[in-house]
């Protein structure tokens, strides 16, 4: 009998991860059945898609409208597993449900690959204790989580970053020096859920509405994904100056000057092409007040800042980011107005993304699957 994979993700970067991973399986063991919920990349790469769980994707607060929906397709995959359990389910990020579909797969005896780490190191580290019970494996994507991972009983395994599995090897010179002559070209990238783009966005307006003041030709790039372009079209209507681009990720970041990214993957994605960038997150103010500010444990937000380490940051950060916008207004128009401060950002980001910028996590993760399916790639179960 073939084998059988179960995978969950619940946000349009699970879905794109998920989809190179369910590729690398098939390519490896092409008579596996792969199912599970996500998205339409995975539909895509050859998954049978039970739920779409990312057009909708939200967090926290914000999550509270979904709550009877979640629990539906929790129960719904608890059934799954008691009348047809796979042999192995690999959760893909997105612990909040992620860590209830582990959970269910555990009390069947189901094995369980957990692909991309919850950021317990940074808040909420008493999760690690849940992790530890409901997970067989854990594959990372950040250089220093293995350590830390194994230190708490888990067995981890550095796989690499799967950003890098897509891009083009080469993108040394992708991303043209600003000259203070030209009219900057200004990436807004609003996030991957529409309730980020609904919350970011608006003040991204604003902050463009600055920048045109001081450069009257600049031009606006968004990059939006499926839940985030009906979002972004409807509040930058009838401006001439913005090209918005649903997938248009790596077309658009190359050719700007500098972006404006909330806060996420999308960080790494743009270092990854050197381009210079302020980062931000406007997320639920009461959210902030009351939990995040005292469970958050980390000084810095941005993922390269994070990765960076040391005290001086790479790239600006504007988080939580409340009140007047000005601020980063006036820190983005100094920097468009002096390009050396571009150029050296541009140089510290291509040290943080070197030691990650090797393709094959995918097929690393999937070779951690077939380990724990029992089989070699080209053998039978």
């Amino acid at each position: 009998m073939p084998a059988r994979v179960f995978i969950t993700a619940a946000e349009f970067s699970g879905d794109q991860h998920a989809s190179l991973l369910v590729r690398q399986l098939r390519r490896l063991a092409p008579d596996i059945i792969i199912e599970g919920h996500g998205g339409p990349l995975m539909q895509a790469a050859g998954a049978l898609i039970h739920a779409e769980t990312t057009h909708r994707a939200a967090m926290s607060f914000q999550a509270l409208g979904r709550v009877a929906e979640m629990w539906r397709l929790i129960r719904w995959t608890a059934r799954r597993f008691a009348q047809q359990p796979p042999d192995l389910l690999i959760c893909v990020d997105s612990p909040a449900l992620n860590f209830h579909f582990a959970r269910a797969a555990r009390a069947r005896g189901i094995p369980v690959l957990y692909y991309i780490a919850p950021q317990v190191w940074a808040w909420r580290e008493g999760r690690i204790r849940k992790l530890r019970r409901r997970v067989s494996r854990l594959a990372c994507i950040l250089p220093f989580e293995e350590a830390y991972f194994r230190a708490h009983g888990i067995d981890a395994t550095f796989v690499g970053h799967p950003l890098f599995d897509h891009l083009p090897a080469q993108r040394a010179g992708a991303v043209r020096p600003r000259h203070p002559d030209r009219p900057p070209v200004i990436g807004l990238l609003p996030g991957s859920r529409a309730a980020e783009a609904s919350a970011n966005f608006p003040r991204m307006l604003r902050v463009a509405q600055a920048i045109s003041a001081a450069f009257p030709a600049a031009r606006y790039l968004v990059p939006t994904t499926a839940a985030t372009d009906p979002v972004v079209r409807r509040m930058s209507a009838g401006r001439s100056d913005m090209e918005i681009g649903p997938g248009r990720f790596d077309d658009f970041v190359p050719q700007c000057d500098l972006c404006i990214a909330v806060s996420g993957t999308a960080t790494l994605h743009v270092a990854a092409w050197g381009t210079p960038m302020v980062v931000v997150y406007r997320g639920s103010p009461l959210a902030w007040h009351l939990i995040g500010r005292w469970i958050i444990k980390t000084r810095t937000f941005a993922l390269v800042n994070l990765l960076a380490g040391g005290e001086k940051p790479v790239v600006p950060e504007f988080i939580p980011w409340y009140g007047s916008t000005r601020p980063l207004s006036e820190l983005v128009i100094e920097h468009l107005r002096r390009p050396e401060l571009l150029a050296e950002q541009s140089r510290r980001l291509a040290e943080v993304v070197g030691p990650l910028a090797r393709p094959g996590a995918s097929e690393r993760t999937a070779l951690m699957a077939l380990e724990l399916l029992g089989r070699r790639v080209g053998q039978t179960v």
